[in-house]
């Protein structure tokens, strides 16, 4: 991410800010911001009286103000790091005094995840250059999340098939903290140059590379009967790795992208990976599907997916096994 790199950069080149307000959707960027000027503003040294951990849950504004306002001790400036800033959403806009008129000698760091500032009120508008910096840490979209797997593990020497990027994408989700230690794990045990397969993934992260939630939403648009059984089989078999919840949100999202694919003039790959934000990698499974699924079908799809979702929490199923609901999902989709 651009901004990131640029913020780092100009932390690392001496152009610090009294105060770094970290808030948004994606939590992982506002900790790596965070890691960063906590491992690198201070000497070990200086940590000791100079750098303290908040959490929000366990303080008050007058606490974090309080702690910021102390004088370093032996050194040039201290670090405060506010960490689960969220609890304080209440009563956060109570900074605003003191981030009109900042403690010089002290770098204060609030990690407010999962939520943004209102950009119409006080604190906002004073937490500019050269009182602050604003970060927000924005959500990347399912299609953007691949090319960001890709390019984190090049810059540490690694590259990864398009298969395998969209493997880890469909069983971690957009969660990049999430991805970022999944990668980290390979990057113990692979030497550097190694190109990530699915067969590496299935190996040392335990995704399989052939029973997958990706491999049955395709076998289901091609209406492939008999690879849709074996994975649901498989998925029986492993309930606690594939959770059924988790196969009835993705096919309806899938069946969700294919009705709004039917209702798109322009069919070009171009479009349709912008109009439905997916990976142009998966166009073609779209165009196969629609062929496959009329608009109707695909809108009865989604009424028996949700009725399906109830039954796997319970609703009027009466306690139905996941194998059974596997079943039924199937019979009912194809």
């Amino acid at each position: 991410m651009d901004e990131v790199k640029k913020l780092i950069d100009e932390i690392r080149k001496g152009d610090v800010k009294p105060i770094y307000f970290l808030m948004g959707e994606e939590g992982y960027y506002i900790d790596r911001i965070a890691e960063y000027i906590g491992k690198n503003l201070l000497s070990e040294e200086e940590k000791g009286f100079n750098q303290m951990t908040l959490y929000g849950k366990d303080v008050s504004i007058d606490d974090i103000v309080s702690n910021a306002k102390r004088y370093p001790m032996m050194s040039e400036r201290q670090v405060v790091i506010v960490k689960e800033a969220q609890h304080l959403s209440r009563t956060i806009e109570q900074l605003a005094t003191y981030a009109e008129h900042p403690q010089p000698s002290t770098v204060l760091v609030i990690c407010y995840k999962y939520k943004k500032l209102d950009k119409r009120k006080k604190l906002h508008k004073v937490l500019k250059a050269p009182n602050g910096v604003v970060f927000e840490s924005k959500k990347l979209y399912e299609n953007q999340v691949s090319d960001w797997i890709r390019k984190m593990l090049k810059n540490k020497g690694f590259s990864i098939s398009h298969k395998a990027s969209i493997l880890l994408v469909e069983f971690l989700g957009t969660d990049l903290s999430r991805i970022h230690n999944e990668l980290e794990k390979l990057e113990v045990v692979l030497p550097t140059n190694t190109e990530i397969t699915p067969e590496i993934i299935e190996k040392h992260i335990g995704i399989s590379k052939d029973y997958n939630n990706f491999e049955l939403k395709k076998a289901i648009g091609e209406k492939d009967v008999m690879k849709a059984a074996r994975i649901i089989n498989y998925f029986s078999q492993n309930p606690k790795e594939n959770p059924f919840v988790v196969t009835v949100s993705l096919l309806h999202t899938f069946f969700s992208q294919l009705l709004q694919y039917h209702g798109l003039q322009d069919h070009s790959a171009r479009n349709v990976a912008s109009a439905l934000r997916i990976n142009p990698y998966f166009v073609d499974e779209f165009q196969i599907a629609a062929r496959n699924y009329s608009m109707k079908k695909s809108s009865r799809v989604i009424s028996s997916l949700r009725e399906m979702d109830l039954k796997g929490k319970g609703v009027g199923s009466s306690n139905m096994s996941q194998s059974d609901l596997l079943k039924e999902l199937l019979m009912k989709i194809m």
